[in-house]
């Protein structure tokens, strides 16, 4: 049988950077993609196994080109088995404060280039009857909060999407994970957009006080082995999920006071 190959995007840091090395030392072979292929080979070179690492820079913003990547991300080991979606960029600012163009790109990095990727793979999937999407969504992919208007929006848009592709394609064994992680200590909060699409610059406290990137790759792994349909990673900020589901009124009064930067 032969070894499972797993393709990452946004692998140079953050979740993206643990999930390689979650992934290798559980015996999978990796694509690592990101725009910065030095931090790439760095990642690469810190693997149990850098002969079961092949290096792939792509620009999410930029799709034109995917369907020639893909190709060589399957030519890579002879197959993909795994996408996951985790390359994007977030937000902090008030929605009155952002610019067009800032939602723009963050729907295009966010959305639109995770979607192009996975239309490029799955061909592919479906000609094997075996693939699995990993999609890294956010909590606020379940419900927006105060700062993160664009980036809640380009995560619901993704549940959207990719439960509609699981329903389609589950004849042809592809499945669909969607991943929701919430507070998780990485420099996501730093290379947030402001509302004129500047970088925030900023380590959001309840950000710096979250899970460590490493206990959650290790959950999203054993979640995708375990074919989850969604999986919720963080601490008790993920319970604000089932909140919104049974008492929609009392989580609108409390969102509204959250402090959430």
């Amino acid at each position: 049988m032969s070894t499972s190959v797993v393709w990452i995007t946004g692998a140079s840091s953050g979740i993206g950077e643990a999930l390689v090395y979650e992934f290798a030392k559980s015996g999978y072979q990796a694509i690592i993609s990101s725009r910065k292929k030095e931090s790439l080979e760095r990642v690469k070179s810190k693997t149990v196994d850098p002969n079961n690492i092949f290096v792939l820079p792509l620009d999410l913003s930029d799709s034109g080109n995917f369907d020639e990547i893909a190709a060589q991300a399957i030519a890579a080991f002879g197959h993909v088995d795994i996408l996951i979606n985790n390359g994007g960029i977030s937000q902090r600012s008030l929605a009155v404060d952002t610019k067009l163009e800032v939602d723009r790109k963050i729907m295009e990095v966010n959305y639109f280039g995770s979607i192009a990727l996975s239309k490029a793979i799955l061909p592919h999937f479906i000609a094997r009857k075996n693939g699995h999407f990993g999609v890294i969504s956010s909590l606020v992919g379940k419900f927006g909060s105060p700062y993160r208007s664009s980036y809640a929006g380009a995560k619901h848009a993704l549940h959207g999407f990719f439960d509609s592709l699981r329903a389609e394609n589950f004849r042809e064994n592809i499945k669909v994970t969607m991943i929701c992680p919430g507070f998780i200590k990485t420099n996501v909060s730093i290379n947030a957009l402001t509302g004129d699409g500047s970088p925030l610059n900023e380590m959001d406290d309840a950000q710096n006080k979250g899970m460590s990137p490493e206990a959650c790759a290790k959950a999203i792994r054993k979640g995708m082995e375990s074919h989850k349909l969604e999986i919720l990673v963080g601490g008790k900020e993920t319970m604000a999920v089932y909140l919104k589901r049974w008492f929609p009124g009392v989580f609108a009064k409390l969102i509204q006071k959250a402090k959430v930067r």
